[in-house]
């Protein structure tokens, strides 16, 4: 596989909204991103996956965009975006923007002209299908948050179809004009310079929705190629689609080199390992750490040769990793730590989510009202018809709502958290006290030291970006292990996913004689010395 630049890169996700109010009116802005460009420098990171700043009407927080050639004013203005690209680019970092192309807002000018008339020269930029003859819906397709996919419009007596909110219309990729429209779209955005395009929820765009096929549909990768073929092909980016369907065999269409689709996917096994099977995340149960060593594992050894991982706990949709998977209590540095040893060692692309550097944890309003996002209150309806008492609800949102990893950036222990003067859009977590950025960077044993080191690592070390992965101790239910290698070298991780006191024997496979430490949550031991794990203890060690 050739190397690309992006295969030895660090992401770093940025949810504007929420990372920095430069003009304090309580919503972060692209200005308060510039302002904290040499704190991201200073980590180490290489590239920003920016969250949707084109104009919106907000009702998905810009995932719902009604123009993608503007940038949404509480944002800051098309003049702040290309200061942002060039300051950044000074930095050696690269932008890569948030590309939602599976649908618009119901204020584009191409939908409000759609719903015009059924002969509206726009009305096959969106998917519009009869009612049944009892002027029902035309079938039974749900919307991922909540309720059917289909309304009801007034004027022309259709429905048209949405896989997310009703003011969320999917596009008919069907439509060759939708099409040129797009990369006619995309091209101007990589004409001004970014780096690449994380694609949101690409693999719905060749639903069928009359077969009731909606993810992974028969001509997704064909648009895929063309896409590629109009747009990013000739041009050295990154690009990385949202892939929530995805299996390794199917990860490899998208991202062998040879088929000329994308850099890399997100998939989501080793995320959803503890949701319930019918109401998803919003009744979590216990996770198998067998299983999840069992997911990484797959996904590492499967896209060996010809594919390419991408590696993250977090995202804007996903809870804080060290309330999930570590202890948000008095271990909550040493499971941090941890957790990020653990995925910064594998094989693939990593991606950071704002915060995850400094430890942030997930918040627990008190009340539904604190919250914002619009999956929550429709998945807090619905299950509540559903049976689920308040208590239940709530605790599913304080362990998997989204607004987990939406509050705003923790900068210091000033009023709310250095953020903004201003009462933030969402309330800021209330342990910002201790856990902000200025209390990390003036710490050399922070959470964000070992981030940088580990980053730091990756730029050093080809091992740690293109060795070969094996798993170690496959059947263990608390060490999760494993072994990097190339022709020259070996390096042992040894993570301790428990926070307790696990015995530890090497295999006998592995001489301890000549190991060198890496990295270590602890302070650093000989690895021969090593007989037991404290809690959460991790380590790298070159052997």
């Amino acid at each position: 596989m050739e190397k690309k630049w992006w295969q030895s890169s660090v992401v770093y996700q940025i949810y504007p909204r929420s990372f920095m109010d430069s003009n304090n009116d309580g919503i972060g802005d692209i200005i308060g991103i510039i302002s904290k460009l040499n704190y991201l420098a200073k980590l180490g990171i290489d590239v920003i996956w920016l969250s949707p700043v084109y104009r919106s009407p907000m009702c998905d927080n810009g995932y719902d965009i009604s123009d993608y050639r503007d940038i949404a004013p509480e944002y800051g203005t098309m003049d702040d975006m290309e200061r942002l690209i060039k300051e950044a680019g000074l930095l050696n970092i690269k932008i890569i923007m948030d590309l939602v192309v599976n649908h618009t807002s119901d204020e584009h000018p191409w939908f409000l002209e759609s719903k015009k008339s059924r002969d509206n020269p726009y009305r096959d930029y969106y998917i519009w299908r009869d009612p049944l003859e009892d002027g029902q819906v035309p079938n039974d397709l749900s919307s991922i948050f909540g309720g059917p996919a289909w309304t009801y419009d007034e004027t022309t007596k259709q429905y048209y179809f949405h896989l997310f909110a009703s003011k969320q219309p999917d596009l008919n990729w069907e439509n060759k004009k939708v099409q040129e429209e797009i990369y006619d779209m995309m091209n101007y955005w990589l004409d001004k310079g970014i780096g690449g395009f994380r694609m949101d929820v690409i693999d719905l765009i060749a639903k069928e929705v009359d077969l009731k096929i909606t993810d992974n549909g028969p001509r997704l990768h064909s648009l895929l190629k063309e896409m590629n073929t109009a747009t990013f092909g000739g041009r050295d980016v990154l690009t990385v689609g949202e892939t929530w369907g995805a299996t390794p065999e199917i990860a490899k269409l998208y991202s062998d080199p040879k088929r000329d689709e994308l850099s890399m996917v997100f998939q989501f096994e080793h995320i959803t390992l503890d949701w319930d099977d019918v109401y998803g995340k919003f009744k979590p149960k216990p996770l198998d750490l067998l299983e999840l060593k069992k997911v990484l594992s797959k996904w590492q050894t499967q896209l060996t040769d010809d594919g390419w991982n991408s590696l993250f706990w977090n995202n804007h949709d996903l809870p804080r990793i060290v309330s999930k998977r570590g202890d948000e209590g008095i271990l909550r540095v040493e499971s941090a730590k941890m957790l990020a040893t653990l995925l910064h060692f594998l094989k693939g692309t990593p991606y950071i989510y704002q915060g995850e550097e400094i430890g942030m944890t997930n918040v627990k309003y008190d009340s539904l009202e604190d919250y914002d996002d619009i999956e929550t209150h429709n998945f807090y309806k619905e299950n509540i018809k559903n049976g689920f008492s308040h208590d239940d609800m709530m605790k599913a949102i304080w362990e998997n709502g989204r607004d987990n990893a939406r509050t705003p950036i923790q900068w210091d222990l000033t009023d709310n958290a250095g953020f903004s003067s201003h009462t933030p859009w969402l309330k800021v977590n209330s342990n910002y006290r201790t856990i902000n950025v200025a209390a990390a960077l003036s710490d050399d044993s922070s959470i964000f030291y070992h981030y940088k080191r580990l980053i730091a690592l990756r730029k050093e070390m080809d091992l740690i970006v293109y060795g070969d992965f094996r798993l170690l101790l496959e059947e263990d239910p608390n060490i999760f292990a494993y072994i990097r290698s190339d022709s020259q070298n070996q390096l042992l991780v040894v993570c301790n996913v428990t926070g307790h006191d696990i015995p530890f024997s090497l295999p006998t496979s592995i001489s301890p004689l000549r190991a060198t430490s890496l990295i270590t949550n602890y302070n650093s031991r000989l690895l021969k010395d090593v007989k037991n794990l404290r809690p959460y203890e991790a380590f790298a060690y070159i052997l």
